[in-house]
């Protein structure tokens, strides 16, 4: 299973009006953190299925949210909790860093 693409278009739905965990990668296609980082927030989806939801935002496609939101560099990661931001990583923390982070929204 691999993470959720959102738009400016459906960001908000899925997001901030969306009940429960939400762990959004804002990431670019030619940051090269952010490929590295790729294959761990896709596995995460499939990890989290039921538990939380994990999607992505490309900035350079959907500027609103990324503008929203302060999102300087990237990747950066935002937990939402019931729509409100609980938590924000800028950089890769890792694997282990992601999923603590999405665990301790969960708690």
């Amino acid at each position: 299973m691999s993470a959720v693409h959102l738009t400016s278009e459906n960001f908000a739905k899925q997001v901030e009006e969306a009940k429960g965990v939400v762990l959004v990668d804002f990431f670019a296609v030619w940051c090269g953190p952010c490929q590295m980082s790729a294959p761990v927030v896709d596995q995460m989806a499939g990890d989290y299925e039921g538990k939380a939801s994990i999607v992505k935002v490309d900035v350079d496609q959907a500027r609103e949210p990324a503008m929203k939101y302060g999102v300087m560099s990237i990747p950066t990661f935002v937990v939402f909790k019931d729509g409100q931001e609980v938590d924000r990583q800028v950089g890769y923390p890792g694997p282990d860093g992601l999923k603590a982070m999405v665990d301790k929204a969960l708690a």
